[in-house]
């Protein structure tokens, strides 16, 4: 007797199974609120939110405050945060900036400093000031908001002293590469971002030391027990955000060639906000770098929007607040 074999069916995949698989992604809603967002904000000004010159102003203070973002999203996964970050990318900024300024009675070191030597020097006191966070916050046990508050007085009145409140210019041309250079026709601000997202998804997704931020954020005595060096790792958290938030004040001080107190004002919430709009829980633990790409968008289309729509700084404020109250609001929720 012949025996009867089913031909296999050709692989199909039908619209509703992408539809699933897509819903079933964590970062689903977040892609689904920034196209929302986009045609919203498109349809209000008339088109003129996804302008080019627009579109290319978004992405330029989306990569400034995205790389920071990055930063506080480590410090975050541990179940800490950082409030400092403001503060550091400042004075990293005037620290530069003083460094490189061909204006002498400004200049720190009495000559122009050239911007290959001084944006290490820059991104290393970042770094600096982080680990120093991370210190007392590891090895003496300080509590992250009081310590990250404190520093953050500390970094301002640090640029201050430096600065002496002074508007810093007639910084090196060869800083403007970094803020109006291209690379294919990307702008480098923008592929510093990409760079520091990618290597930053990779560190948490496919390192030992990421797994190790997860489990101290999920539960920090249970990661004690099984080994981790609960210590050293919120300490290399801090170190990470710092030298992330002097990253920011280079490209700051690259893309206004120029710096001032007012530099990076707001970064602290602007971090906060797209880490939490990310997916990021404030309880630690949760969360990945794809989601907060994906807040640092939304966040850079509400403010450009809510700029382009000619809303006031307070406006803009209430708006900030309420997005990260929300966001927390949701997270909670979503965990009880």
């Amino acid at each position: 007797m012949a025996e009867i074999v089913e031909k296999p069916k050709p692989f199909s995949v039908t619209a509703r199974e992408i539809a699933k698989r897509f819903l079933r992604n964590e970062n689903a809603v977040l892609i689904t609120v920034l196209v929302a967002l986009i045609a919203a904000m498109a349809a209000v000004t008339k088109g003129l939110v996804i302008s080019r010159a627009n579109v290319m102003n978004v992405l330029l203070q989306s990569a400034i405050t995205g790389v920071a973002s990055v930063g506080q999203a480590f410090t975050i996964l541990t179940a800490g945060i950082d409030l400092s970050v403001a503060g550091m990318g400042l004075f990293t900024s005037i620290l530069g900036a003083s460094m490189m300024t061909g204006v002498l009675e400004q200049n720190i070191v009495g000559h122009v400093v050239s911007p290959y030597i001084a944006m290490p020097v820059m991104v290393l006191v970042g770094a600096g000031w982080g680990a120093l966070n991370g210190s007392l916050v590891s090895r003496i046990g300080m509590p992250a908001l009081i310590v990250t508050l404190g520093m953050w007085q500390v970094c301002k009145g640090a640029a201050f002293q430096v600065s002496r409140g002074h508007y810093i210019i007639d910084l090196p041309e060869g800083l403007n590469f970094f803020a109006s250079g291209r690379v294919g026709g990307v702008p480098v601000l923008v592929i510093i971002f990409i760079v520091v997202a990618v290597i930053g998804y990779f560190v948490l997704q496919h390192t030992t030391f990421g797994k190790s931020v997860y489990a101290v954020g999920g539960n920090p005595v249970s990661a004690w027990l099984t080994g981790i060096n609960v210590k050293n790792i919120r300490f290399m958290v801090f170190t990470i955000s710092g030298l992330l938030a002097g990253l920011a004040g280079v490209m700051m001080t690259a893309r206004g060639m120029s710096s001032s107190m007012q530099t990076l004002g707001g970064l602290e919430l602007n971090t906060i906000a797209a880490a939490c709009v990310g997916g990021v829980s404030l309880a630690g633990g949760k969360g990945n770098i794809i989601g907060v790409v994906l807040g640092v968008l939304i966040m850079g289309i509400i403010n450009n929007g809510m700029s382009v729509l000619g809303a006031t700084i307070t406006a803009q404020g209430i708006v900030m607040g309420t997005v990260i109250i929300t966001a927390v609001a949701i997270d909670y929720m979503r965990r009880r």
